[in-house]
């Protein structure tokens, strides 16, 4: 129920992730003994096809396993819709994910705290050294989604940004609407005499990470006097703590501007620009024109990819994959099983409910590399992505 509920209604996104973990809470307090109590009845959702070969009723992990992950808000309203789904077709599989940042993510990962960590940039390689050798890493694109500029205008329904414009707001040169470098782009449009708020995320971020490393590659300027980062200093604007709170600082705000995903924008009906690509056309984000920006991009066998500025006559320019942050080694077995359960699911049945929530489903050669790499987690367990999403014992 409440991983629908959100496709219907426009919630807040802060909210909807302090539910979905209350949720989760209970469901760890509260359901464990009746997932033991029902340990030889069919899943609720499950069906034979879709669970594993060795047991037709649901996926055997010799009892309850709750899995804990953290990092990203890029991807929390899709990973949200996936693990309460996980949840109905396993009742003994939980996951709890804490939406905190992909800073936060990537070193609660690297610390151990949890079982998996997400981030919207892939790791750099001091971070991965940083991760203790037994375990190991493992970076698994497992969704893809465009980075938009979100505006809070109520008489521009429509807003066109050349690439030179919107770094220049962004650096603070451009202070009000009714700039003549926005007019000349905006042409009709009733833009207002009013200072330009812009809005920026305050926490260790890959949304940010992604958003400068553009911004970098496009203007000399900023390289020079920002650069890319999880975290930089700003030269105009106020803060916002994750997705979330950037989108509710936007909507609250007349006259603001500011990055966010696009599932977070098209879930609060807040507009966003048309922006500038490489070849010189004003493309508006949506799944569309991020997939044009996938194809031009040839994914590594490492899975690790930084798109900068995607070439394309119609690509979107802010595309990134996310990725989850896996283990190669679990100490528990059950667990690493678990892991590889969820990973199959995220790149077969998860991929389906992607564009319903504004993201990219992976192309299908970056989904044949991701299950090949995911699969040396557990020897108990053979991810399969073709066909109906089947998997089956090794």
């Amino acid at each position: 129920m409440l991983s629908r509920l959100h496709m219907n209604k426009k919630y807040s996104f802060p909210v909807y992730i302090s539910v979905f973990t209350l949720l989760i809470s209970l469901a760890a307090c509260g359901g464990q003994q009746a997932s033991d109590n029902n340990a030889n009845t069919d899943t609720p959702s499950g069906t034979a096809k879709d669970a594993t070969a060795s047991n037709p009723a649901k996926l055997d992990l010799g009892g309850n396993v709750a899995l804990t992950g953290a990092g990203a808000s890029f991807p929390a309203p899709l990973y949200t819709s996936w693990f309460t789904d996980l949840n109905k077709k396993y009742p003994n599989l939980q996951i709890n994910y804490q939406s905190v940042g992909s800073g936060a993510g990537v070193e609660q990962f690297i610390k151990g705290t949890v079982e998996f960590g997400a981030s919207d940039v892939a790791m750099k390689d001091d971070e991965i050294q940083k991760v203790p050798q037994d375990k190991g890493v493992l970076l698994l694109p497992v969704t893809a989604g465009s980075i938009v500029l979100a505006y809070n205008l109520p008489d521009v329904p429509e807003l066109k940004l050349p690439r030179a414009v919107y770094t220049d707001i962004l650096l603070g040169k451009i202070k009000t609407w009714n700039d003549p470098k926005i007019a000349a782009a905006n042409p009709g449009a009733k833009l207002p005499n009013q200072p330009i708020i812009v809005v920026y995320r305050s926490d260790g971020s890959g949304t940010t990470g992604v958003f400068t490393k553009h911004l970098s590659a496009i203007s000399p300027e900023w390289k020079s006097k920002v650069g890319e980062g999880k975290t930089v200093n700003w030269p105009a604007g106020v803060g916002g703590k994750g997705n979330e709170g950037v989108t509710a600082q936007i909507q609250q705000t007349q006259g603001s501007i500011g990055y966010v995903e696009y599932g977070y924008a098209k879930q609060n009906n807040i507009k966003f620009a048309a922006l500038e690509n490489k070849s010189g056309k004003l493309v508006l984000p949506n799944e569309q024109s991020a997939s044009k920006t996938l194809e031009a991009v040839t994914l590594p066998d490492n899975l690790r990819a930084f798109i900068s500025d995607p070439e394309g006559a119609d690509s979107y320019p802010i595309v990134s994959y996310t990725w989850i942050l896996a283990y190669k080694k679990y100490p528990d077995a059950a667990k690493a099983k678990a892991m590889e359960a969820m990973i199959e699911y995220a790149l077969t049945e998860g991929q389906k409910i992607a564009p319903e929530l504004g993201y990219v489903p992976l192309p299908q050669n970056v989904i044949s590399k991701v299950a090949t790499a995911a699969d040396q987690i557990s020897p108990d367990y053979k991810i399969a992505v073709t066909g109906s999403g089947t998997s089956a014992s090794k």
